[in-house]
C-alpha cells in the first residue's frame, strides 16, 4: 500500500471516529443493568469489568452481589468486588442516635477547641436538617455550629476517615485542627481521609469533633462521625476471571469469562416484556450461569453467589433479620430490616428498608445456602451453615455444586426477588404491587412460577430482544438501535406498577436523581414514546393519576398538576412551583398520541371535560407564555419561550383532532382555526433569519424545538415542512462533539430531546448526524452511572440526572415508524 493511500484511509478513519461512526475504544455502557425492576429494586455495575467494582443501586450506594467459581479448587471471582468495610470510632446517626451541643448563632473564635465552654448551647439529636421526615433535630436557619464530644480508650488506629453528610458549605475540626473544608453539598455520606497529622491529635479520654455548616440554598443537613479502615479489609488471594465480552440488549446483560480451564457465561435477565404486564410486575430476575470445559477435560465445578442484605436496607447500619426455608420445591433465603418501616420515608436518594429480598434456587440440585455476617472471599465455599441470623450488613450465600463439567455445558439459574409488601401510598391509601391483586398471591408463588417457566421466559426475552433491536435498526440504524437497547430497562424500572382503589392501572414514575417526585408529568412526557410503541396501557397508567387528581376535586387549578407527591407517597403535588403551560400541553398531547396509536378517542372521551378545561387554558395563556418554568426547569424561568409556545399549539392541534374523532365538529373547527392563526403568528414572531429564536423577544438566540416532533409524527400538519428544514439545517451548524446543546444559553444538553429533534430530519443523513454524537456520549462518557439524560456536549460528562425514565424518549423514531404503517 503506498503512503498516499494509507494517509487517505487514516484520514477517513479519523473523520468517521469524529462523527461517532466508529469508536476509538471498545464499546461500553455508562453503567450495566443487572437487576432492574423498580426504583428500589435496581442493581447496576458501573465498570466495564464486572469484577472491578462493587455492584450498586442506581443512587450509587453499594448493593453488593458477589460471584465466584471454583475450578478443581482454584477460585476465580467473576462478579462484583469485596466491599470496603469500616469500623465506627465515632458513629454517625445511621448507626447510633447521638446527642451534640449546637448553636445557630455565630460563636467565639475558640469554639473549635476542647477547652471551649458550650454549656449554654442547645442540645440536639443528629442528624440536623430541614427534612421533617428524616431529621431528628430541625435546622431551618442559615448556619449551624456543632460540637460533638467523644471518648477514646486507645488511639492505636489504622487509616481513619471522616464520615460526613453535609448541605451546604462545611468546615470540620478535630481537637482544634481543621481536617476538612468544602464549598458545596453532598446527598449521602462521604468517607474522607484523615491525615496522619490530624490523627495524631487524638488522645485517650475526651476529644472534640467540631463542625460548621452554612446553608447557602435549598436543603440543609449535618451528620458526622469517624470510621476506621481495618488493616485486613482488602483481600488479594482470589484469582480474577478473565472477562472476554459483555453484551447488552433490551432485557438481558450477558458476560463471557475464561476461568482457567472453564468458560463461563453469566446472564442477568429482568424479563420486562412490555406486552406482558404480569411479567413486568413480577419482581424476580434470573442470574444464569453456563459452564463448560475449554481444554477437553472434566473439572470439578462449584458456583458461589452472594447477595448483601443491604439490598433490603436504606443504609448498611440498619438491623437485618435473615432466614433460610423451603417452599414449592425451592430453597429460599429471605432478609429484611427488623424495623420494617413501611412507606415511612420519601425522597430521592433513598433505598427501600421495608419488605424482603429473596434468593431462591430449585431444591433438586446439589446446593448449600446460608446466612453470614461476612467472610473472606477465599472462605466462601467453606461456610458453616446458618439458617437464621440477625445483625447488620449480612450476606446471603448460595453454593451450587455442579460436579464434573466437561465439554458438554451445564446451565443453572438463581432467582433474585423482592416483595415490597406495599409499594406506594396513593391519596392516603397504601397500595400493594400489581402482582398482589389476588389476595392469596405470595412471593413464593412468584418465585415458583418464575422457576417453572425459566426456559419459556428466557426464550420470550430473547425473541423480544431481537424485536426491539430490529424495530430500532429499521427505524434509525445501528447506532440508534444500540441507544434504544441501553434505554429500555432503565426507563421501565424507574416506574412502579400498581392498581388504584378505583381499579385503574397506575404506572408511577420516580423522578430519579432530580427531586424524587412521583408521577411527574414532564417526566412522563419524554418517557412516553417507548410505551406508545409497545403498550399504550402503560402510558395511560402514567396519566390516570393526574386525571384523577383533577377530576376528584383534590386539584382545583385550571391546569394540570406537576406531580402527585414525593416517591413513594402520592398524596398530592409537592413540587414548589406549577408549570401550567408545560403540563397542560403534555397531558393533551399524550392523550392525542394514545388516540392515534389505538385508532380511537375512547380514552380522551373519558376525560373530555378535564381536557377541555386545559385546552381553554392553553388557548388563553399558551401562545406567548408568561415567565414560568417548563420541563427544562434546571435552565431557569423563561418568558415568551418559543418551544413552550410550540407545545401549546401542538396540544391544541391534538385537541382539535380529538374533537373531530369524537364527532364534535364545531369544537374541532374552532381549535383548528385557532392553531392555524397561532402558527402563522409564531413563524413571524420567532423568525430570526436562518432559524427561529429561543424567545419571541430575543433575537440572536436559538433552541431545540423538540416539541415540533408531535406535529410531525401525529400527522397534525400544523407547521410547514420548511420550519423543520430551517431548524435542522441550523442545528447541524451548532453541534459539539457530544451533541447538540439544548439552546444558546449553555453548552449542556438533554439527550432525550436531541433524539426528538433528530426525528424532525427529512433524511437519514441528517438524522445520523444529530444522533451519532449522542451515541458517542453514551459509549465514551467518563460519568459511570446509569445513563444520564443531562450532559455536557463539550466533554461528555454528566451535568445531573441519572437512571431516569425519560430515556424511553429515545424510542421516538421507532414510534414514528410504527405510526406510519
Amino acid at each position: 500500500m503506498n503512503l498516499k493511500k494509507l494517509r487517505t484511509i487514516l484520514f477517513f478513519v479519523v473523520v468517521m471516529m469524529q462523527y461517532g461512526i466508529v469508536s476509538a475504544q471498545e464499546q461500553k455502557a455508562p453503567a450495566y443493568p443487572l437487576i432492574t425492576h423498580d426504583p428500589y429494586f435496581s442493581i447496576w455495575s458501573n465498570t466495564d469489568l464486572l469484577s472491578a467494582s462493587t455492584t450498586k443501586h442506581w443512587t450509587g450506594t453499594n448493593h453488593s452481589l458477589i460471584g465466584l467459581i471454583s475450578v478443581d479448587g482454584t477460585i476465580y471471582r467473576f462478579l462484583g468486588n469485596k466491599e470496603l468495610q469500616y469500623h465506627s470510632i465515632v458513629p454517625a446517626s445511621d448507626e447510633k442516635n447521638y446527642e451534640t451541643a449546637y448553636t445557630e448563632t455565630a460563636p467565639a473564635n475558640d469554639w473549635i477547641n476542647s477547652s471551649f465552654d458550650d454549656s449554654k448551647w442547645k442540645k440536639g439529636i443528629a442528624p440536623f436538617g430541614d427534612n421533617k421526615s428524616l431529621a431528628k433535630t430541625l435546622w431551618l436557619t442559615k448556619d449551624i455550629w456543632m460540637r460533638r464530644t467523644f471518648n477514646l480508650n486507645s488511639t492505636d488506629f489504622n487509616k481513619l476517615f471522616l464520615k460526613l453528610h453535609n448541605d451546604d458549605n462545611v468546615e470540620v475540626f478535630l481537637n482544634g485542627e481543621k481536617i476538612y473544608e468544602h464549598n458545596g453539598w453532598t446527598n449521602k455520606f462521604l468517607y474522607l481521609p484523615i491525615s496522619d497529622a490530624a490523627k495524631n491529635k487524638l488522645k485517650t479520654g475526651e476529644n472534640i469533633l467540631a463542625v460548621h455548616v452554612a446553608n447557602t440554598a435549598g436543603g440543609a443537613w449535618l451528620d458526622a462521625g469517624i470510621v476506621e479502615e481495618p488493616a485486613d479489609s482488602i483481600e488479594s488471594t482470589v484469582n480474577i476471571a478473565e472477562q472476554k465480552n459483555v453484551t447488552i440488549n433490551a432485557t438481558q446483560t450477558r458476560y463471557e469469562f475464561q476461568c482457567g480451564k472453564i468458560d463461563l457465561t453469566l446472564t442477568f435477565t429482568s424479563p420486562l416484556l412490555l406486552n406482558d404486564l404480569n411479567l413486568v410486575a413480577r419482581p424476580v430476575s434470573y442470574v444464569s450461569t453456563i459452564v463448560k470445559s475449554n481444554d477437553g477435560a472434566a473439572h470439578d465445578i462449584k458456583i458461589y453467589f452472594g447477595a448483601s442484605t443491604d439490598i433490603a436496607a436504606n443504609t448498611p447500619m440498619q438491623e437485618i433479620k435473615a432466614n433460610l426455608y423451603k417452599s414449592s420445591g425451592l430453597s429460599i433465603l429471605k432478609a429484611g430490616t427488623s424495623a420494617q418501616p413501611v412507606l415511612e420515608k420519601k425522597g430521592d436518594d433513598l433505598r427501600i428498608d421495608w419488605g424482603y429480598m429473596y434468593v431462591a434456587v430449585p431444591e433438586k440440585i446439589n446446593l448449600k445456602q446460608s446466612v453470614s455476617v461476612g467472610q473472606k472471599l477465599s472462605q466462601s465455599f467453606d461456610l458453616v451453615s446458618k439458617n437464621e441470623t440477625q445483625g447488620k450488613h449480612l450476606l446471603l450465600n448460595t453454593i451450587l455444586d455442579l460436579g464434573k463439567v466437561g465439554t458438554t455445558s451445564k446451565e443453572q439459574f438463581i432467582l433474585l426477588g423482592y416483595d415490597d409488601l406495599y409499594s406506594v401510598q396513593y391519596f392516603n391509601k397504601n397500595l400493594k404491587p400489581w402482582w398482589k391483586q389476588n389476595a392469596s398471591a405470595s412471593i413464593e408463588q412468584q418465585l415458583s412460577q418464575a422457576a417453572k417457566d425459566y426456559k419459556l421466559i428466557i426464550a420470550k426475552c430473547e425473541a423480544f430482544n431481537k424485536k426491539i433491536y430490529a424495530d430500532a435498526l429499521k427505524a434509525g440504524g445501528e447506532n440508534y438501535a444500540k441507544l434504544c437497547e441501553l434505554a429500555y430497562r432503565q426507563s421501565i424500572s424507574a416506574h412502579k406498577l400498581v392498581k388504584s382503589p378505583e381499579g385503574e392501572l397506575l404506572f408511577l414514575s420516580k423522578e430519579n436523581f432530580s427531586n424524587g417526585s412521583i408521577n411527574t408529568v414532564d417526566v412522563t412526557y419524554p418517557s412516553a414514546p417507548l410505551y406508545l410503541a409497545y403498550n399504550p396501557e402503560l402510558l395511560k397508567g402514567m396519566l390516570n393519576g393526574i386525571f384523577y387528581y383533577s377530576e376528584s376535586g383534590k386539584w382545583t387549578k385550571p391546569f394540570a398538576a406537576h406531580d402527585l407527591g414525593t416517591y413513594p407517597i402520592a398524596n398530592g403535588q409537592t413540587y414548589g412551583e406549577d408549570m401550567p403551560v408545560e403540563e397542560c400541553g403534555n397531558m393533551i398531547i399524550l392523550t392525542g398520541a394514545i388516540a392515534k396509536t389505538e385508532g380511537n378517542a375512547a380514552y380522551a372521551k373519558k376525560h373530555w371535560k378535564t381536557l377541555t378545561t386545559w385546552a381553554e387554558y392553553l388557548a388563553k395563556e399558551g401562545f406567548d407564555p408568561a415567565n414560568q418554568l417548563c420541563t427544562d426547569d434546571f435552565a431557569g424561568h423563561l418568558a415568551r419561550n418559543t418551544n413552550l409556545s410550540v407545545k401549546a399549539i401542538v396540544a391544541l392541534g391534538c385537541y382539535s383532532q380529538l374533537a373531530q374523532a369524537l364527532g364534535l365538529k364545531e369544537t374541532a373547527t374552532k381549535y383548528a382555526d385557532l392553531t392555524k392563526d397561532m402558527v402563522s403568528r409564531w413563524m413571524q414572531m420567532a423568525d430570526d433569519g436562518d432559524h427561529y429564536a429561543l424567545t419571541f423577544d430575543k433575537k440572536g438566540t436559538w433552541s431545540q424545538k423538540y416539541n415540533l416532533v408531535w406535529d410531525k409524527i401525529l400527522g397534525l400538519k400544523l407547521f410547514p415542512q420548511d420550519v423543520y428544514k430551517k431548524e435542522i439545517s441550523y442545528y447541524l451548524s451548532k453541534q459539539n462533539k457530544y451533541g447538540l446543546p439544548l439552546d444558546s444559553r449553555r453548552t449542556y444538553t438533554k439527550s432525550d430531546w436531541i433524539l426528538w429533534t433528530s426525528t424532525l430530519a427529512s433524511d437519514q443523513k441528517d438524522f445520523d448526524a444529530i444522533v451519532n454524537p449522542v451515541y458517542r456520549f453514551a459509549f465514551e462518557t467518563t460519568s459511570r452511572v446509569p445513563l444520564s439524560d443531562w450532559h455536557e456536549t463539550t466533554n461528555g460528562k454528566m451535568v445531573g440526572f441519572q437512571a431516569r425514565s425519560v430515556v424511553g424518549g429515545y424510542f421516538i423514531k421507532v414510534l414514528e415508524k410504527k405510526l406510519k404503517k
